[in-house]
C-alpha cells in the first residue's frame, strides 16, 4: 500500500504514542501531558493525510484500515485525557478544555472522512471528500453568501423573530385568559404536527415566492414552541413566592415582571434554541416549492440536478454554520441573562 519509507514515517509517531501509553509515565489529570499526547497524535495523523494521495487503486486497503483504526485510539485516548484534566476550578484552564474538546473532536471526524473517502476511492456523487468541499465552497463564495442572505437573514430571522415574538406575547395575554389555554394548546399541538411539505406549497400561493413565503413557514413553526415553553414556565413559580409578592401588595403585573417572568427564562431560552433549529430546516424545505434562483433549498435542488454533489456539501456546511452560530449566541445570552438559575451554576 505505501513504500517501507512512508511506512516507516507513519509508524514512528503511533509506535511512540503507544509506548507512552503502554508506560503511562505521566500523570494524566495534567495538561501537559494532554498537550504532549494530542500534538504525537497530530503528527501521526498529518503523516497519512499528506501521503494517503500516493494511493493507487491496485493497492490493498487493510493497510489503511489498520491506520485508521490506530488513528481513532489515538485521537479517542487524546480527547478522553482532555476531559480527565483536573483544572482546580480555574476559569481560563477550564474555557480551554471546553473548548479543545470539541473542537478535536470536530476535526476528528473531518480527518477520518477525508482520510476514508480518499483512501478508499470512494465516488464523489456518492460521498465528496471535504477537500473537495472546500474547494467548492472557495469557488462559490459569492452565490452562497447571496444564498445566505436570502435564506438566512430575510428568510430565517424574519420569521424567527416574528414567530417568538409573537408567541410569546400572545402566552402573556393567555395567562391573563384562562379558557384560553384550554383552546389553544390543543390547536397548537395539531398546528405543530402540519408537514413542511404540506404547508410550504400553501404559503407560496399566499405570500409570492418570494422570502415572504418561506418566513410564514418559519412563523408556523417557531410559534407554538415559544408559546407553549413560555406558559410552561410562567406557570413554574411556586405558590410561595406568590403568596410572598401578594403579601407586598403586589399586582398581577408585578408579579409577572419580578416574579414568573424570571423564572419562565430557561423555558424561553430553551424555547428559542429550539426554534433556531427548526427555523433554518424550515426555511431551506420551503425552498424546494418555489422561490427565486436564490437560497439554500434551491441551491440544494438545482445543484443536485446537476450532480454537483460538492456544491450540495457547500451549501450544507453554510447551513450548519448558520445555524450552529445561531443557537451559540442564543445559548451565550442565555448563560449572561440566567447566571443566577440553578441550572446554569454547573455550566
Amino acid at each position: 500500500m505505501f513504500s517501507s519509507n512512508t511506512i516507516l514515517i507513519l509508524a514512528i509517531p503511533q509506535a511512540v504514542l503507544v509506548l507512552l501509553l503502554l508506560i503511562k509515565p505521566f500523570d494524566k489529570n495534567n495538561i501537559s501531558s494532554s498537550l504532549i499526547l494530542t500534538i504525537v497524535t497530530i503528527a501521526g495523523c498529518t503523516s497519512v493525510l499528506v501521503r494517503i494521495f500516493e494511493l493507487t487503486h491496485e493497492n490493498p486497503a487493510w493497510a489503511l484500515w489498520l491506520y485508521v483504526i490506530a488513528q481513532v485510539i489515538m485521537i479517542w485516548e487524546s480527547m478522553s485525557n482532555w476531559t480527565r484534566i483536573n483544572t482546580d476550578h480555574k476559569p481560563f484552564i477550564d474555557n480551554i478544555v471546553n473548548l479543545t474538546v470539541p473542537f478535536l473532536f470536530g476535526a476528528s471526524l473531518i480527518y477520518l472522512w477525508e482520510i476514508l473517502t480518499v483512501g478508499f476511492n470512494v465516488p464523489q456523487i456518492l460521498l465528496p471528500s471535504p477537500h473537495l468541499i472546500a474547494l467548492a465552497f472557495a469557488k462559490s463564495t459569492s452565490v452562497l453568501w447571496a444564498d445566505f442572505q436570502q435564506t438566512f437573514v430575510k428568510a430565517v430571522l424574519s420569521g424567527y423573530l416574528i414567530g417568538c415574538g409573537s408567541g410569546f406575547l400572545i402566552a402573556i395575554f393567555i395567562d391573563r385568559v384562562p379558557f384560553l389555554q384550554k383552546g389553544l394548546l390543543p390547536i397548537g399541538n395539531l398546528v405543530s404536527a402540519l408537514p413542511i411539505v404540506g404547508v410550504a406549497p400553501i404559503m407560496v400561493m399566499w405570500f409570492g415566492f418570494d422570502w415572504h413565503s418561506k418566513a410564514a413557514v418559519v412563523v408556523i413553526m417557531t410559534f407554538f414552541p415559544m408559546l407553549v415553553n413560555t406558559l410552561t414556565g410562567i406557570a413554574a413559580s411556586g405558590q410561595m413566592e406568590r403568596d410572598l409578592m401578594y403579601s407586598y401588595a403586589s399586582n398581577y403585573w408585578q408579579t409577572l415582571l419580578l416574579l414568573r417572568l424570571p423564572n419562565a427564562l430557561p423555558f424561553i431560552f430553551n424555547a428559542m434554541k429550539i426554534n433556531s433549529t427548526l427555523a433554518l430546516i424550515g426555511a431551506i424545505v420551503a425552498e424546494f416549492f418555489g422561490t427565486p434562483i436564490v437560497g439554500m433549498g434551491f441551491r440544494i435542488s438545482i445543484e443536485v440536478g446537476r450532480m454537483n454533489v460538492d456544491v450540495v456539501w457547500a451549501t450544507i456546511t453554510v447551513a450548519a454554520m448558520s445555524g450552529s452560530l445561531f443557537f451559540a449566541l442564543i445559548a451565550l445570552c442565555e448563560r449572561s441573562m440566567t447566571a443566577w438559575h440553578p441550572s446554569m451554576r454547573n455550566r
